[in-house]
């Protein structure tokens, strides 16, 4: 018994040194970071800044694969079924990888069996705005206008189920008022609706209203997460001003296929946290308004658990659908 062990070792240990050396060598030809979404995104402008760091660190190119359509679901499926050898990865938002769990019947992948988390790559928390005409300049005022007059106003959002949506029913939901959704098909439009004052408020990604709150074009009421952006200190948090449990964050992601091999997923994720943390990517992306949060495969798995508690009561008490 013990000379089978002994030649199983023997066999095997080659084998073991040679797939060591295989993750200890990625990439060795060029990597494909699928993005579900089009060229100038938010995801799409992240994948191509990390993209431009992990080529000039590891000497082999990052190439940019754009794959819209489906709300971010197509390029994510892609990812989702491509070979797990590290040559084809991806970056993802929320609704693909989170939400749209909840939001669809069914779906062509399942985040959670068919992803592997790589890095929470960066945090987006959104902003609660006014429109310039709206008749309140703070958290306590806009509350109060949205009790005297339940449903009387309105708040812009992407569409049904999107963060936007979502964000201000949480808002609602704690704190027991009611405004009503006017979906747009884009941030464009949504935004462009707030600044014509054609609607009223809009809880939405800093990137999408910081610069007009800054042109003295919306009002920032406050940010919807536990602490303040560094990326825009001056605006107070929902929470300090007494309205507890509003985290609404567009973060975006970095996965790969669910079977990628741990040592080389560990590997990837070295690379991307590295490229993500070097002082260029963080400059570049906080001018995107990107907080960068570069995490372990594991916080990351564990945030997206979070993430689905958050929001899956949120659509279940308004029926939230996408299909």
């Amino acid at each position: 018994m013990n000379k089978l062990f002994l030649c199983l070792a023997l066999i095997l240990s080659p084998l073991a040194a040679s797939a060591q050396q295989g993750v200890e060598d990625w990439p060795k030809r060029p990597v494909w970071i699928v993005v579900p979404f089009a060229a100038g995104s938010t995801p799409d402008l992240l994948a191509r800044t990390i993209a431009e760091r992990l080529t000039a660190r590891t000497g082999q190119q990052f190439l940019i694969e754009n794959r819209p359509g489906a709300g971010g679901m197509i390029g994510t499926d892609l990812i989702a079924k491509a070979e797990p050898d590290g040559y084809k990865i991806g970056v993802s938002i929320t609704g693909p990888l989170v939400n749209n769990k909840l939001l669809y019947k069914k779906m062509t992948y399942d985040p959670f069996t068919d992803l592997a988390p790589v890095s929470w790559a960066v945090s987006q928390p959104c902003v609660l705005v006014a429109a310039a005409n709206f008749p309140a300049a703070n958290l306590q005022e806009v509350l109060a206008a949205l009790k005297a007059k339940p449903g009387a106003y309105n708040y812009a959002s992407f569409g049904n189920g999107t963060m936007a949506h979502l964000a201000m029913e949480l808002v609602a939901a704690k704190s027991g008022t009611k405004a009503v959704q006017v979906p747009y098909p884009g941030s464009g439009q949504a935004v462009a609706a707030l600044l014509a004052g054609d609607v009223g408020l809009g809880c939405m990604p800093p990137i999408a209203v910081i610069p007009h709150v800054r042109a003295g074009k919306l009002k920032a009421i406050g940010v919807a997460s536990n602490k303040r952006s560094p990326i825009f200190p001056d605006i107070p948090t929902l929470a300090e001003q007494g309205l507890l449990g509003v985290e609404a964050n567009a973060w975006i992601g970095i996965v790969a296929p669910a079977k990628t091999p741990a040592p080389l997923l560990a590997k990837i994720n070295r690379e991307v946290v590295a490229a993500l943390r070097e002082p260029a990517s963080v400059e570049a992306l906080n001018k995107l308004m990107m907080e960068v949060v570069a995490s372990s495969p594991e916080e990351f798995a564990k945030y997206m658990r979070e993430e689905l508690a958050r929001w899956g009561p949120v659509i279940e008490a308004n029926k939230i659908t996408a299909d």
